[in-house]
């Protein structure tokens, strides 16, 4: 069998069978690359390789339409759960999303898959990612290197996402080029983020004035997911998570779209779900004594 490439198009002959296989590997390999942007060599010599359609599945998927993106090596990357799809709908249909949830529910996963489906469909022209760089029981001043360096660690969930969904090489390109940007919360005052899917993380560490500036920088053609866990406010304690406050006033705004996640969500360790299980009932009980005592103290007082 013969095969000749002539700009862009592509020339088979040979015997029909012969012919009719290499269409569906070269039609496949275009599939891929559409979603993906990269093929490995690996993952091409296994296309070239295959003979069945189990190897076809495997690449496109029985539902194609439930890979938000392919990622290095072909890594399918999908909502996993029926409120993260819940969430990828809301992104869909909405140009706010505030995804809330506790660790693990794959919050921040999922809306850096909706982000970057969205650049490679060429539906926003770039990316920006922020979190408010709060100190966690650690102090920032004491962590060795220049303010790049300092900040860095905080933002590291962003990064570790972006490496499982792009190339290496492509990611450095589009990250010299600021077509993926990831800043602290405070790097975005002032600015109009126009034709950009921005996320904001860990928003439950941002007060009412920084949501308040973050959500009124989102420009024209632009789309931004919120994502927030109540349960971990590392704020001083004389400061309020503008979180709930944000979620409350502007719910029945319409274009704005609120998804809560739960413990049903985590996708970590088997583990990871128990013991979020067994905190929120210890943050329960607690919440129930505090009110009996509480009451106990103000009925004395009232005795007295």
């Amino acid at each position: 069998m013969k095969i000749l490439s002539r700009g862009t198009q592509i020339k088979l002959s040979g015997a029909a069978e012969y012919v009719e296989e290499a269409k569906e590997k070269i039609n496949l390999m275009i599939k891929y690359m559409e979603r993906s942007g990269d093929l490995s060599d690996s993952y091409f010599e296994e296309i070239l390789g295959s003979v069945d359609e189990g190897k076809v599945d495997h690449f496109l998927e029985k539902h194609p339409n439930d890979v938000l993106v392919f990622g290095p090596n072909g890594k399918t990357i999908r909502a996993r759960t029926a409120n993260q799809k819940m969430m990828v709908q809301a992104a869909d249909n909405n140009d706010i999303v505030f995804a809330i949830g506790p660790a693990g529910t794959g919050k921040t996963y999922t809306a850096v898959a909706i982000a970057v489906r969205a650049l490679k469909n060429k539906i926003v022209k770039k990316i920006i990612l922020t979190r408010p760089a709060v100190e966690a029981g650690e102090s920032l001043g004491f962590l060795p290197g220049d303010l790049k360096e300092k900040i860095d660690p905080y933002l590291r969930p962003l990064y570790d996402a972006l490496d499982d969904m792009i190339p290496a090489d492509k990611l450095g390109y589009y990250m010299s080029n600021r077509t993926i940007e990831i800043a602290p919360l405070a790097y975005m005052r002032g600015r109009t983020l126009d034709n950009a899917f921005i996320i904001l993380d860990e928003s439950q560490n941002a007060n009412d004035l920084q949501l308040k500036m973050f959500l009124t920088r989102i420009g024209a053609n632009a789309k931004a997911i919120i994502t927030g866990d109540p349960t971990q406010i590392d704020l001083p304690k004389n400061q309020r998570s503008g979180l709930w406050k944000a979620v409350s006033i502007l719910k029945k705004i319409d274009g704005i779209a609120h998804i809560e996640l739960n413990e049903e969500d985590v996708v970590r360790h088997r583990l990871v779900k128990q013991i979020i299980k067994a905190y929120n009932k210890a943050d329960e009980v607690e919440s129930g004594e505090q009110h009996f005592f509480s009451h106990k103290n103000g009925t004395k007082e009232k005795n007295a």
